[in-house]
């Protein structure tokens, strides 16, 4: 077993970077070092390890088994190092960090431009990085450190992650208004007998409580369309006789302003969109404060 003082434990953050960014160029602008120096810090973690961590394929490094398993505590660890270092100080005014996000676009459309207004006036320091994937590949890229805070409905959680309820949300029926009688309301027969738009996310999602609780009253109704975004959706339903059911949120933005709401003529639960994080991030000040700014984006007003 190598002791630990005569390890260089700068190289753990170098590996860190390059388990990351898999390319040696892009790790080295991460780190600020020129290439060579990341080069040559690569071959001694190689030799101090006894693995070859990282080898050559199309379009940059792919790691190893070893490499795989070191990821997580490897990021674990340093993240510890780091709030000792660190303490628990974070001045946001003069702060300099990324902070990597994941969000469907209805979070990114409900949040973003208040949690960005905030930060220029609140933190110009801080930049984001912001993704989506699947739920399970969110999920993977926070249990693996890639993923500082994720946005998003979660059922289900591995104990590691740590949720926060941001605020609950409930369905509406949207549709023109040109397709109903004047003072209609929109009724459990009009609802299964018109086609619908349904955002598909691929994993079920918000959809799925939707048919959920159709299946309960033992219907189903006919999807004639499905688009994978939120934001095209009203767009769609326009000028149609279509009903998109949606997550009340998602229609307050320019598109939906057309738009007729309606109560759902059957009672479907309202789901919780929530913040998840590690829980090796309990004493990071930085997420702390960012935590509390997507919350608040997150609020009425």
């Amino acid at each position: 077993m190598n002791n630990l003082r005569s390890v260089d434990l700068n190289l753990l953050v170098i590996l860190e970077a390059l388990l990351s960014e898999r390319h040696l160029s892009r790790a080295a602008e991460r780190l600020h070092m020129s290439q060579p120096a990341v080069s040559h810090a690569l071959a001694r973690l190689r030799h101090l390890l006894d693995d070859p961590l990282l080898l050559r394929g199309k379009g940059g490094f792919q790691p190893t088994a070893r490499a795989l398993a070191l990821a997580r505590p490897l990021a674990e660890a340093l993240q510890s190092v780091r709030s000792v270092l660190g303490g628990a100080v974070f001045e946001a005014a003069t702060a300099q960090r990324v902070f990597r996000l994941a969000m469907s676009d209805y979070g990114a459309a409900l949040l973003l431009p208040r949690l960005l207004r905030h930060l220029r006036v609140e933190a110009p320091g801080i930049d984001l990085a912001v993704s989506y994937a699947s739920r399970p590949a969110v999920i993977a890229g926070v249990l693996d450190g890639e993923i500082d805070l994720a946005l998003g409905v979660f059922p289900q959680l591995p104990e590691q992650l740590h949720r926060e309820t941001l605020f609950e949300e409930t369905f509406v029926c949207a549709l023109d208004p040109a397709s109903l009688a004047p003072g209609e309301t929109l009724s459990l027969d009009t609802y299964l007998a018109r086609p619908h738009v349904l955002v598909a996310s691929g994993e079920g999602g918000m959809a799925a409580e939707v048919d959920a609780s159709l299946a309960q009253l033992g219907q189903a109704r006919r999807i004639a369309v499905r688009v994978p975004y939120w934001t095209v959706a009203p767009d769609v339903v326009m000028g149609t006789d279509m009903i998109l059911t949606v997550a009340q949120r998602a229609l307050r933005g320019s598109a939906a302003q057309g738009l007729a709401q309606h109560s759902a003529p059957f009672a479907i639960a309202p789901f919780a969109f929530e913040a998840i994080r590690h829980r090796r991030t309990d004493g990071d000040a930085g997420i702390a404060w960012l935590r509390a700014a997507v919350a608040t984006a997150a609020g009425p007003g």
